[in-house]
């Protein structure tokens, strides 16, 4: 059985959850937060522990330091160096089943039922823009740059940007940023749409970002999950689909409780309650009682 993620001691993360948001702060400003092998376990597992066990309603993820993260450790590129051996077959295989794994850390933010805000100062460099491309909603500050650096070492971004980043910005703006591996700042990522609010220091970015996850978490979690999901699935379907599936979901997810919670607080002008979404640890429970 999966312990609460308040219950874990991160080595690359610390997290807290307060108000029905819980804040992922990457934890290793003095190495600029790059990503070594155990923060490739530990993220999707702060993420989907939170999902688990319904221990909030908004993620934020953020970092300490300088930088937000500077991608990729050096270490697991060694590690990976050193794998390049044996039958090539065999060895590609492995490769690819490598790739699928770290692939997974960050599809665990787009899977999770409740909205993940990434909160962006200094430097986002390869590994952290494919984690960034996989949020929800993206902020920054005014010193922020983002950079899909693996062209610059001769590889091929691999872990989500070229899949999820067209789906954000002008896909010729994509190609470039690429194709060339220069960095591009906050004002810009703003006029792309990339980030959707610029902020002038660390302290007011959070402060803001947390504010929008309050609003956020004040919300019915059905309804708010629902919205991620259906967004979501539109991206990858067509219109017909996607409306198809609207109308599965909502025979089935469509109830009286939380549209009475929320229309009676709008006429009395007071916070609406709203029952948390299940966790799945008191199912479970439940089932082998």
């Amino acid at each position: 059985m999966t312990a609460p993620v308040n219950e874990k001691q991160y080595e690359t993360l610390t997290v807290e959850i307060a108000d029905k948001v819980a804040h992922i702060q990457l934890s290793r400003p003095d190495a600029m937060n790059s990503m070594v092998p155990a923060f490739w376990k530990e993220l999707p597992d702060a993420v989907r522990s939170i999902d688990h066990h319904a221990s909030a309603r908004a993620i934020v993820i953020s970092s300490q330091g300088k930088h937000f993260s500077a991608g990729m450790d050096l270490s697991v590129f060694t590690s990976m160096a050193e794998d390049f051996s044996g039958e090539p077959a065999r060895r590609a295989e492995r490769l690819r089943r490598l790739v699928f794994e770290l692939q997974d850390s960050f599809n665990a933010l787009e899977a999770v039922r409740m909205p993940v805000l990434g909160a962006v100062q200094g430097g986002a460099i390869g590994g952290a823009v494919d984690l960034l491309c996989a949020c929800d909603m993206r902020y920054c500050t005014e010193d922020a740059f983002f950079t899909i650096k693996e062209t610059q070492i001769g590889m091929t971004a691999d872990l989500g940007t070229l899949q999820r980043l067209p789906r954000l910005m002008p896909v010729g703006l994509v190609k470039e940023l690429a194709y060339t591996g220069r960095n591009f700042g906050a004002n810009e990522a703003l006029e792309a749409g990339f980030v959707n609010q610029v902020y002038a220091s660390q302290d007011d970015m959070l402060e803001s970002v947390m504010k929008i996850a309050r609003l956020i978490a004040a919300q019915s979690p059905m309804a708010v999950t629902g919205t991620k999901q259906m967004i979501n699935y539109a991206l990858d379907h067509s219109l017909a689909d996607s409306l198809n599936h609207m109308a599965t979901w909502q025979s089935g997810m469509f109830q009286m409780p939380d549209i009475q919670a929320a229309m009676q607080a709008q006429k009395t002008g007071t916070p609406a309650s709203f029952d948390d979404l299940h966790d799945c640890v008191s199912r479970m429970q439940s089932k082998t009682n």
